[in-house]
């Protein structure tokens, strides 16, 4: 009597490892020698953070570029030919994806220096000072379609302090998109769980069809940050 031919197994191709979100074994630091409790948590959790390993996967500068990836998959403002001006712009990620989708014209500031990402042209200055809105705008070549606003003040540990520099700066940017866009322009500008105020808010239902609040995937479930996108522009 023949033997019956051996049963074939079905085994599942493998998965992409890069893929955002996609589960992996976490990665655990060999040694925590000379490193605080704190940096030691914080390279652990860039070390096992999906968004980190895209990021350098395709290049992007920051983490952070996802954030703005999902936001313009969902309310498309990155139009072929749109000019964008990027607010708190350092290290970069966000004028990365404005150019990759097809942005004709990028500008960018921050108090940090940002190594060049031609063809955009990136200030190290004061978004606050009054010389700057010019300057950008100047650099731009005209008014822009999308006002994009990461910025982030620095922290010193006092809650009332931190939370109006947050609202100071939030403000600041809403004020800007306001003075600046062109009819039918879009607005982004990240904000925290009861960090804007009403006016902010009022000032952009007055001046936009519509005002979201949206929380990305790549913005840590953990975070309060949160990001207002306000679209439609009206003069």
């Amino acid at each position: 009597m023949s033997e019956d031919p051996p049963k074939r197994r079905l085994v599942r191709p493998p998965s992409r490892g890069n893929e955002v979100g996609q589960a992996r074994a976490a990665v655990r630091l060999k040694t925590a020698k000379d490193r605080t409790p704190s940096s030691q948590a914080w390279l652990q959790r860039q070390l096992n953070d999906p968004f980190v390993v895209e990021a350098k996967a395709k290049g992007y500068r920051s983490r952070a570029a996802f954030k703005l990836t999902e936001i313009d998959d969902r309310f498309h403002l990155l139009k072929k030919g749109v000019r964008v001006i990027d607010l708190g712009c350092a290290p970069g990620g966000w004028v990365q994806v404005a150019l990759e989708r097809g942005a004709a014209a990028v500008t960018g500031v921050d108090l940090l220096p940002v190594e060049p990402l031609p063809p955009a042209q990136l200030f190290e200055m004061d978004f606050t000072d009054p010389a700057c809105g010019p300057r950008l705008i100047e650099a731009l070549g005209g008014a822009p379609d999308l006002v994009l606003s990461d910025m982030a003040p620095n922290t010193i540990g006092h809650k009332r302090t931190d939370h109006l520099r947050i609202i100071g700066l939030i403000e600041a940017a809403a004020e800007f998109a306001v003075q600046v866009l062109k009819p039918g322009g879009a607005f982004v500008a990240k904000a925290f769980q009861g960090g804007e105020t009403e006016a902010v808010l009022k000032l952009l239902k007055a001046h936009f069809d519509s005002v979201k609040h949206v929380k990305p995937k790549a913005s840590r479930a953990e975070s309060s940050e949160l990001y207002l996108v306000a679209t439609g522009f009206k003069r």
